[in-house]
């Protein structure tokens, strides 16, 4: 049976690019590819003999060409790693590729452990003696970096340990992170009899049939079902990981280590969840009751949530129109935003057919400075995948206009990390609505960025909620699959509302969320940057003039700034306790124009 059945054909959609990955390598078996290995191999070992043991005693000048040798390794192993990294997500379930991804995985990790001692050594100088090596100018520019790595010094472990997890990482966390891919990737689901991929299977659940709606969210929980052992079995054990790692490195809270890493502080983070969760009852509780009305009931089933409105046609938007609506919608703001926008389609930069294997969802993968990003999507033609689009593309521009920063300090914290791509649904959204006259379709596109944003901050925080409450639960014993549904349930029916109806099926949907697995604690970020988006848009029409610039200034600022210096051009402060909810009111405008 075919995996890319008629319910999820993309043949009316015009050509879909395949993305171009000669710019790294013409294929696993370039030679290019093992003579960069090699000096790879080369280079690590020649940083650890000229530096290992003497980067305390170093000058400003000395240890800035020190730091400077090894941003030139990671941009080459950045380089390496992300080819194997996007050509595994081209085609997860041929064993060849998979074999290639392993391999390239595990040299990566042999080469760089000839320069653990580079941090472990830059943590152990006294800040004193550090202050007085930064007054060095070529040494200054790295201090955004520096801080960054410092940030953690209190919860670096002695050399010989941090030598142990790294060189164990390719067996253990990455080795689990392998066996969920792969898992997904090769699981069918069968829907009126077509046998599909997760992410055929979940695109249905947005098809104006309500009964294929519903065969598609009935096969999806009997497909994850049957591999419930083995997703819980990755769950607890990358749990239990996480919380043995985060116990010896002292990190008092599962989510602290990752806010450490975004740059925030726990109680902002802890505001922002706190402001979404208050803002339930009026927000998505509210809009639930509202759609339910609308399809003529007291209550929605769960297969429903993202059901196109009665008379929504949803026609399939072709590539090349796709195209057009996101780049305008940039160019309207900002013709240097379309501009660098414009090259991902002209030089095969994306990659947009569905096909078997191939990673679910979508991503932009930076790449390294010296190259340049790439975009996975998986695109059908609807409304919600030319979002997806302007959403990944607003990564990929936000990667190219950072990469002058270095290897570094070209890559953006989490909390930063979605505010391009949110902005730039915002722009297409805004966009579209302006064109569109007609009151009906005028309902449609506003209902339609009302459930993006829902998913985007009420879904993320309820994610957070449940990821908060999994990982509190394993550090007490391991969790049954049927326990974690019950937490599962308990965090979407309080987030969601009384409106939606949920039956035991739903309870395994945890399970197929890649983010619980590959990057714990992610999910809130989403969340930050959607409401970030709404002040900065909400500053953006109250003062237009020299917006643009500022906006792209930001950008371009990659990881060198924290989130307080970046805001403060636009008047707006995410430690201001009032900050989250000028962002929800946003959203909760949008629904008293439908209401």
């Amino acid at each position: 049976m075919n995996d890319l059945s008629p319910a999820a054909s993309t043949n009316d959609l015009g050509p879909l690019p395949q993305w171009e990955l000669g710019d790294l390598y013409e294929s696993p078996a370039d030679p290019e590819l093992e003579a960069d290995l090699a000096r790879a191999a080369t280079d690590s070992k020649a940083l650890r003999k000229s530096w290992e043991g003497k980067l305390g005693a170093s000058s400003g000048e000395a240890l800035a060409e020190a730091i400077r040798g090894y941003e030139g390794l990671q941009d080459l192993l950045g380089r390496i790693g992300s080819y194997a990294q996007l050509v595994y997500a081209g085609n997860m379930s041929d064993p060849t590729i998979a074999q290639f991804y392993q391999t390239i995985q595990e040299r990566i990790t042999d080469i760089s452990a000839d320069t653990i001692f580079f941090i472990l050594e830059i943590n152990r100088i006294e800040e004193g003696p550090l202050a007085v090596k930064l007054a060095t100018p070529s040494l200054a520019r790295y201090r955004p970096w520096l801080d960054t790595v410092r940030a953690f010094r209190k919860h670096q472990l002695s050399d010989e340990l941090e030598r142990l997890l790294h060189d164990k990482s390719v067996v253990g966390r990455a080795a689990w992170n392998r066996l969920f891919d792969e898992t997904s990737a090769g699981q069918r689901f069968l829907v009126e009899g077509r046998s599909l991929t997760i992410d055929a299977t979940l695109n249905l659940l947005t098809d104006r049939d309500g009964a294929k709606r519903r065969a598609a969210a009935k096969a999806l929980s009997a497909g994850l079902s049957e591999r419930a052992g083995t997703f819980s079995l990755i769950t607890n054990t990358l749990a239990k990981d996480k919380e043995i790692e985060d116990r010896w490195r002292g990190f008092a809270r599962p989510v602290s280590s990752r806010n450490l890493a975004n740059q925030v502080e726990d109680d902002v983070v802890d505001a922002l969840a706190g402001a979404v969760e208050a803002a339930f009852p009026r927000l998505s509780h509210r809009y639930y009751a509202i759609k339910a009305k609308w399809f003529g009931a007291d209550r929605l089933d769960y297969w429903d949530r993202n059901a196109p409105l009665p008379e929504d046609a949803d026609g399939k938007i072709g590539w090349d129109q796709a195209q057009h609506i996101v780049l305008d919608a940039y160019a309207a703001f900002s013709p240097e935003l379309a501009k660098i926008g414009r090259q991902f389609f002209e030089k095969g930069w994306i990659d947009a057919p569905p096909r078997p294997g191939k990673a679910p969802g979508a991503f932009a993968h930076p790449v390294t400075p010296s190259a340049h990003p790439y975009i996975l999507l998986n695109y059908y033609g609807r409304t919600r995948d030319v979002m997806t689009l302007a959403h990944e593309l607003g990564h990929g521009v936000h990667q190219v206009l950072a990469g002058p920063q270095g290897a570094l300090m070209s890559d953006t914290p989490l909390t930063l990390a979605e505010t391009a791509s949110v902005f730039g649904e915002m722009l297409t959204f805004r966009a579209l609505l302006e064109r569109e006259k007609e009151p009906g379709r005028r309902r449609i596109l506003i209902a339609g960025k009302v459930e993006d944003m829902l998913n985007t901050v009420v879904r993320q925080i309820a994610f957070h909620g449940f990821e908060t409450r999994l990982h509190d639960e394993r550090r007490k014993g391991e969790l049954t699959s049927d326990r974690i549904g019950e937490i599962w349930i308990e965090t979407q029916r309080r987030s969601l509302g009384p409106a939606l109806r949920f039956d035991d099926d739903y309870r395994i949907y945890w399970a197929y969320i890649p983010h619980f697995i590959h990057s714990p604690f992610y999910v809130y970020a989403y969340a930050f940057g959607d409401c970030l988006v709404n002040s900065l848009y909400a500053a953006y029409q109250g003062a237009p003039g020299g917006f643009a610039s500022k906006y792209l200034k930001m950008l371009a600022a990659g990881g060198t700034l924290r989130h307080k210096e970046l805001l403060a051009p636009f008047g707006l402060d995410a430690a201001d306790p009032g900050f989250w909810d000028r962002g929800l009111k946003m959203i909760e405008g949008l629904i008293d124009q439908l209401e």
